[in-house]
């Protein structure tokens, strides 16, 4: 086996996982699951069966990512993060019909607590806040925190905010990679280099 599991965890026959990945205490992974290289389930992980996650990703203790989440590659899911899949739910009513994707895009880092209400897509680099709720899509490298959550900046690809108004025209540099962002209107895009 090219990657570890906790003596704990169940991993259903049939379930893809990547080499390198680490699959801790009490983790339980369904059949249908597609999961990377290098990714790390803390404990207390739950992975459905319609569930692709990428490469490198990180979710942390007692994370849910149930049918119908895709994390791309290098996607942090904070302690206790919450995703759902159903908009309104009812015990007594079958929805499992009605179940609508949820993306989180390339390194975008969802705080611990927060909670992402399903159908909705997290872009690149986004960062959500610790115990924020988001209840519409997200753009790349947008700063949210709140309930419900609000944009209140933008963030590096390293994870530092950046001097630049929510919208207009400007440039800022990341203070740790150097790295040059331009703000056009109201999306944000890393300069090339």
């Amino acid at each position: 086996m090219s990657y570890i599991v906790h003596p704990s965890a169940i991993v259903d026959e049939g379930a893809q996982i990547g080499e390198g990945s680490r699959v801790w205490h009490f983790v339980h992974v369904c059949s249908g699951a597609r999961i990377g290289k290098g990714v790390s389930l803390g404990q207390n992980v739950f992975v459905g069966n319609r569930v692709s996650i990428g490469d490198n990703c990180k979710v942390q203790n007692n994370v849910s990512v149930y049918d119908n989440v895709t994390l791309e590659e290098g996607v942090f899911c904070g302690p206790s993060m919450v995703f759902t899949n159903v908009f309104n739910p009812r015990s007594l009513i079958e929805r499992k019909s009605e179940y609508r994707d949820t993306l989180v895009k390339k390194g975008a880092t969802l705080g611990a607590n927060c909670t992402l209400v399903c159908g909705i897509t997290i872009g690149e680099y986004a960062f959500v806040g610790a115990g924020a709720v988001i209840n519409k899509s997200v753009p790349a490298y947008a700063l949210m925190v709140g309930v419900p959550a609000k944009q209140i900046g933008w963030m590096s690809e390293f994870g530092e905010q950046l001097n630049l108004p929510l919208q207009g025209q400007a440039e800022a540099t990341c203070q740790h990679t150097g790295a040059r962002y331009i703000l056009n209107g109201n999306v944000v895009t890393k300069q090339s280099a």
